[in-house]
């Protein structure tokens, strides 16, 4: 292993300080979730939205050691004594440049993956088909970027015999950089399509800057039915050994004939699958060459690939019982696995209480006593309250773990005792080897989901907020609307992850909004919209920030305010279970600019300045709402309104003697009108990836939120027939009607009814027939190739919600909003 000193060189750095020469075991490079560890390396990155610089003294006093920087006027060598410092050029390539040493220090079989689709279920399947024959490193989750790839390959140790990793790009000139950390002697190309197309001129130029992964390796898999990636791999690299594979027929749903074609040598194998749909049967078939190319016999194969599963490629939290929040992880378990599950994990921090649930990690290569040494470690550092080990192996280890773990020899006899446990309010990860079956403890310890559910995708979350954070200057705060349920998407579960994610401010439109966001342990400034003068202390006791909109309701706060005499011990004693700081309530005023909405009007703002003043009300921002910064026919209202709203708060500035917080903007204006950033922006909708038409940032969001069913009974329907209540709907020809499990009671409007509303249903629209009824619909599927169980899309990344909403004659946020808190909401990570 490398010492901090001997990387100088290596880096191409210089070292700025050197303290205590330590071992390098661990590289870092996010500050939210890096974790003490003697031998942890933190690579301080200055990205778009976030530099590591700013927060080196946060990670000295978790007691990390060891950084690479970048910006050496970003360091206060001063405040980190004990630290050893290195200073280089690009903290990216210097990450890369020490993985790449640690591949150079072994010499074993490395399997890339690349493609448009696919890469990261080839690569969780081939662990599986592949772990009882090798000792295998891989690609934790997706970790197939210029940062990811580093990462992974760090992994490689002495007792791996078998690497598999994934490379993804999105521009050209990327993949060389991967292609020399991997440096893999066996390719396999999954496929070419046009997802992640943006950073590419044509196809072709995809294809060709893909392949630059397999320059040095040996031998290159992939599929003859891609057309012009199998020529140009044919032509560009007919010196090496190109293992192409096709499926000749079809020979029923679970079997087919393969033919697998090495430098012109055929073979024709037969094998019974255990999937239906193309894309699992195409992600199969490169796993079965790959096996045959290592040697595996057929039989063996043929066993192993009918116990695969289909299995979700995601971290899901979910609610639990006894009001508990469980994080589903149970498709996979190995030590990378449980870093990045811990890591998600961090950033949920609704419970105070953290619950551990893990199997014995199986082939893993390394000694017993070893591995559980270093899983008891890391659940120290990420602050576990409770480790619960099942399996043989992690039991025989239980010394290594704190007092109070609980140990299981099998799955049964912990679902047999666990209604003894009494977990209650607490945060609980289940991960688990798949031979285990934690999918039961799943379902005993979450609450019976409907068969409805809305899925939220925290993923797309953050890159929406990503894509508004690069459209506002680095100094503009961020304040993030998460009212009406944030927009129905879940108020608490979003704001811890914007809490994660330091935006500046969560605004919400009633106090009670507030007060369950305090109670989930939500620490940082709220703005209540629309408070009400009786709730004035319920706003102190929560440290919630209100919004004055009328002299009205501030002469009630001013009243309100004479009579509090002493602090609250109510108060102070809920701020000691939030961590938050006592301070005075500050206030945020609204001015009406043009919405005639809620807000104080220019006429008002002398006797507003004076009762400020005379009363010491201090106030935290000064805002309004643009009227119509969604369409460029309004801009000049727009320019209208910023300027009466400089004028307005250029006075009230003036009479307190002190600088305010400004904002104006809403989603669609940070996209349209920049120049009116000023000191905030108020970020609603668009974080959900949700958008008026024309806008070009459109282009960049992603979908946030999926409303899914299913069906619950499929019947045929002669023609002539009705369908559902008053006899609203008429079968116009035989058909096939699917009853789905949702209706108004779930938020699904009875506008959609008799054929203005359409479901999605094995890639194709079905329009709904009849009334909708309370908790149940029906959809016309004939000619749908469908069954009962089978999942429906009401909107989401197949049907946008925008075009659900055009149906109804509404907006989007009316259809967001309007999902009930019956439906239950599931949280998912890719």
């Amino acid at each position: 292993m490398l010492c901090f000193s001997q990387i100088t060189e290596l880096l191409s750095g210089k070292i700025i300080q050197l303290y205590s020469d330590k071992t390098i075991t661990q590289l870092q490079i996010d500050s939210r979730t890096a974790t003490y560890s003697e031998g942890a390396l933190f690579f301080a990155i200055s990205g778009k939205m976030h530099d590591g610089h700013r927060f080196l003294v946060d990670l000295y006093q978790k007691g990390i050691r060891q950084f690479v920087v970048e910006r050496e006027d970003l360091v206060e060598l001063s405040l980190l004594p004990e630290a050893n410092v290195i200073l280089v050029n690009n903290s990216i390539e210097a990450l890369q440049a020490i993985s790449t040493f640690n591949r150079n220090q072994f010499q074993l079989p490395v399997v890339a993956i690349t493609g448009s689709n696919g890469k990261t279920i080839i690569k969780e399947w081939l662990y599986q088909l592949l772990s009882p024959d090798f000792s295998i490193v891989k690609s934790p989750k997706s970790y197939n970027s210029q940062i990811g790839v580093p990462l992974s390959v760090w992994q490689i140790r002495p007792e791996h015999n078998l690497g598999i990793f994934e490379a993804g790009i999105s521009h050209s000139g990327e993949m060389k950089n991967l292609a020399r950390i991997i440096q893999p002697t066996i390719g396999i190309f999954s496929n070419i399509g046009p997802a992640h197309s943006e950073g590419f001129s044509s196809i072709e130029e995809k294809i060709e800057e893909k392949a630059k992964l397999f320059v040095n390796a040996n031998k290159i898999i992939y599929c003859k039915a891609h057309q012009k990636l199998a020529t140009y791999l044919e032509t560009r690299f007919s010196d090496k050994k190109l293992i192409t594979w096709q499926i000749s027929s079809q020979l029923s749903v679970v079997s087919c004939r393969l033919i697998v074609t090495t430098n012109f040598e055929q073979r024709t194998l037969n094998y019974e699958l255990p999937f239906k749909d193309a894309a699992s049967i195409e992600n199969l078939m490169h796993c079965i060459v790959l096996m045959l190319e290592l040697g595996i016999d057929e039989k063996i194969i043929q066993k192993r690939i009918l116990r695969l599963a289909n299995i979700p490629m995601r971290l899901e939290l979910k609610a639990g019982k006894n009001n508990n929040y469980i994080i589903d992880d149970t498709y996979n378990n190995d030590p990378e696995g449980l870093k990045i599950a811990l890591q998600f994990m961090q950033q949920q921090n609704m419970k105070q209480q953290k619950i551990l649930i893990l199997s014995d990690l199986l082939e893993t290569g390394i000694s017993a006593e070893k591995l559980y040494q270093s899983i008891s470690d890391l659940s120290k550092d990420n602050n576990i309250s409770q480790f619960v080990g099942v399996g043989t192996e992690i039991g025989k280890c239980r010394d290594l773990f704190p007092s109070g773990s609980i140990f299981f020899k099998t799955t049964e006899e912990m679902l047999l005792s666990i209604s003894n446990l009494k977990w209650s309010d607490s945060l609980i990860l289940i991960k688990g080897a798949r031979v285990f079956g934690f999918e039961r403890v799943v379902q005993v310890l979450a609450q019976k989901l409907h068969r409805t559910v809305l899925e939220i995708n925290l993923n797309a979350l953050v890159h929406n907020l990503q894509v508004f954070r690069q459209m506002i200057k680095p100094e503009t705060k961020m304040m993030v609307m998460v009212k009406a349920f944030a927009y129905g998407s879940g108020s608490h579960e979003v704001a811890h992850l914007l809490q994660y994610h330091k935006v500046d401010y969560l605004a919400v439109a009633y106090t009670d909004e507030g007060v369950e966001l305090r109670e989930n342990n939500i620490k940082f400034p709220i703005m209540v919209m629309n408070p009400s003068s009786d709730e004035f202390e319920k706003l102190a006791k929560y440290h919630l920030e209100p919004e004055l909109y009328s002299i009205d309701i501030l002469k009630a706060f001013v009243n309100y305010q004479s009579t509090v005499s002493a602090p609250d011990q109510r108060a102070d004693q809920k701020l000691q279970t939030t961590n938050l700081e006592p301070r005075t309530t500050k206030v945020h005023l609204a001015i009406d600019t043009g919405m005639h909405r809620l807000g104080f009007e220019e006429f008002q703002i002398d006797e507003l300045c004076d009762i400020l003043k005379a009363n010491g009300i201090k106030v935290a921002s000064v805002f309004s709402h643009l009227v119509g910064s969604d369409g460029a026919e309004h801009d000049s209202f727009s320019d209208l309104q910023a300027k009466l709203f400089e004028r307005i708060v250029t006075k009230i500035e003036s009479a307190l003697g002190y600088k305010v917080i400004k904002h104006l903007l809403n989603s669609a204006g940070i996209a349209r009108l920049g120049k009116y950033q000023y000191d905030m922006v108020r970020l609603g909708i668009g974080l959900y990836g949700v958008e008026s038409e024309g806008h070009p940032q459109n282009a960049h969001l992603q979908n946030v939120s999926s409303l899914k069913t299913t069906i619950s009974q499929i019947r045929k329907v002669t023609k002539g027939e009705s369908i559902g209540y008053s006899r609203k709907g008429l079968a116009e020809r035989d058909s096939t009607i699917a009853t789905l499990a949702i209706g108004y009671a779930d938020g699904y409007s009875r506008i959609f009814g008799n054929g203005v509303g359409k479901v999605w249903i094995k890639g194709k629209l079905a329009p709904i027939i009849g009334n909708v009824c309370m908790d149940m619909c029906m959809a016309d599927v004939t000619g749908i190739n469908c069954e009962a169980g089978e999942q429906v899309v009401i909107f989401g990344e197949e049907l946008p919600v925008l075009e659900v909403a055009n149906w109804a004659n509404t907006i989007s946020y009316e259809i967001l909003t309007n999902v009930s808190e019956r439906v239950k909401r599931v949280f998912y990570l890719d």
